[in-house]
């Protein structure tokens, strides 16, 4: 076959992850170089729920269905490029009627009105055409080479769709319980600024405290009831977005969903491979290779113009100008067979142009995974720093939301024995709002962290379902 062979690309990756470092110092949860099974890391959290919604989504997800059409379409492109090594067979039925002028005609006569007429003959023919061009220089087995490389990028396009989907419903499913939690600490802090507002209108009733003591109160009551609504609809947007990702109208999860429930706690160990894995587990970067694989395939189909086209011919049949005769072959058959050469010339430059196209594409296919390498690589690095430097923050968090109980605490005593004023109470009061908020958006952004390198790896996909003849 004329035109250059494909050859795996030789990609340059590091030895070991930079942020490998990093992760290992993080608590509790550490990533390891061990080999890295994330086909199915929903299950590494261990929530039956979350389970069960990527199993629905991966069944009635549009968007992976869609993907897979564009499988069954691939493989079809598959047999239409291949059907020109076989030898094609048309079927054809004439009736022609000619006339010739009185003076060529034997048995012409004259009209009605006086004019010449010639006599008309007429030709029933009825037979077979056969052509099959020999694929001598394998441009039609470039395009069969072709044709199968683009149906593997199509399978690892529906793997890659499959990655992301199973990402966006873990991070919707996380976004949901995160804002729930947020949801509880609101309440419960809103239930004990009433418990303090009631305390200070009993004690302003009495003439003990200041107006402006239960204003304060009053006001910190209203300012945390005012963030309620604001979780409320964030966690129906949430639902709302899982209802679609599953197939499903909007609101079709409510019911299942809206009850509280915990944020998935985190596996104490994230095994993350070795970089050099990363190549043979993205679907992008397998995707990406089968592009520039079918990119090379096609500058042979471009370079096999240049050379001659062999094709053998035939015909097979009966013709009669009787039709009643027609069915008499031994006298009517016809046939034909013969082999025949076209070359092209002169063509303006045209085949020489269209090389140069297909060496410009596979060129850019070429960038493109090269790209697709560095980009996969800068995603598991990035993953890799955020979630151990996340787990930090949370650590410390943790610790802030005690201080924060205790000088809550002790303000509320201090402020009853009269040693100090409302304004450290409900400061206290806020400052513990905000930091066991920030610690329940901590723990979720740990979770989607995790999300994150999963993806990164390539997580999230089946190795061996939808995979094309050989390969």
């Amino acid at each position: 076959m004329v035109g250059p062979d494909y050859k795996r690309p030789e990609t340059k990756v590091p030895g070991a992850w930079n942020g490998q470092e990093v992760v290992t110092r993080a608590t509790p949860s550490k990533t390891s170089i061990n080999p890295a099974e994330v086909a199915v890391w929903w299950q590494n959290f261990k929530d039956p729920t979350l389970s069960a919604l990527v199993e629905m989504a991966v069944r009635a997800n549009l968007d992976l269905r869609q993907a897979e059409a564009r499988i069954r379409q691939a493989r079809a492109a598959l047999g239409v490029a291949g059907a020109p090594l076989l030898p094609q067979v048309d079927a054809n039925v004439s009736y022609q009627r000619s006339s010739k002028s009185p003076s060529q005609s034997v048995g012409g006569g004259v009209g009605p009105s006086g004019i010449a007429t010639g006599a008309f003959t007429e030709l029933f023919q009825v037979g077979l055409d056969a052509s099959w061009e020999i694929d001598i220089f394998g441009g039609t087995r470039r395009n069969i080479e072709a044709a199968g490389a683009d149906l593997r990028a199509s399978v690892e396009d529906r793997r890659d769709v499959l990655v992301t989907l199973v990402g966006d419903v873990g991070n919707n499913y996380l976004s949901l319980r995160g804002v729930q939690q947020q949801l509880a600490v609101a309440r419960k802090n809103l239930e004990a600024q009433k418990k303090t507002a009631a305390i200070i209108r009993r004690r302003f009733e009495a003439g003990t405290v200041s107006k402006l003591d239960l204003a304060n109160a009053n006001a910190q009551v209203a300012t945390t009831a005012s963030t309620i609504p604001i979780f409320e609809s964030s966690a129906r947007v949430a639902i709302y977005s899982l209802g679609v990702l599953l197939g499903r109208e909007p609101a079709a999860l409510e019911k299942d969903l809206i009850k509280e429930g915990p944020i998935p706690a985190n596996p104490p160990e994230v095994p993350v491979g070795l970089p050099s894995e990363l190549i043979r587990r993205r679907p992008d970067i397998r995707r990406s290779e089968a592009q520039l694989h079918a990119a090379t395939a096609r500058i042979g189909v471009a370079t096999a113009d240049l050379f001659p086209k062999f094709n053998l011919t035939g015909s097979l049949g009966v013709s009669s100008s009787d039709l009643t005769k027609l069915g008499n072959v031994a006298n009517n058959k016809f046939w034909s067979f013969g082999p025949s050469v076209t070359w092209p010339i002169f063509a303006g430059g045209r085949i020489w142009w269209n090389i140069k196209v297909q060496d410009a594409v596979a060129e850019q296919a070429l960038l493109t995974y090269q790209k697709t390498v560095l980009t996969a690589l800068k995603d598991v690095e990035t993953a890799l720093v955020a979630y151990a430097k996340e787990q930090e923050r949370r650590k410390a968090l943790v610790t802030a939301v005690d201080n924060n109980r205790q000088a809550v605490d002790l303000a509320m005593k201090l402020y009853v024995a009269g040693k100090t004023d409302f304004l450290n109470v409900t400061t206290a009061q806020r400052n513990l709002f905000v930091n066991e908020d920030l610690l329940v958006q901590s723990i979720r952004t740990v979770d989607t962290n995790l999300i994150a390198l999963y993806k990164a790896l390539g997580g999230g996909w089946e190795k061996g379902n939808y995979s094309p003849p050989g390969g």
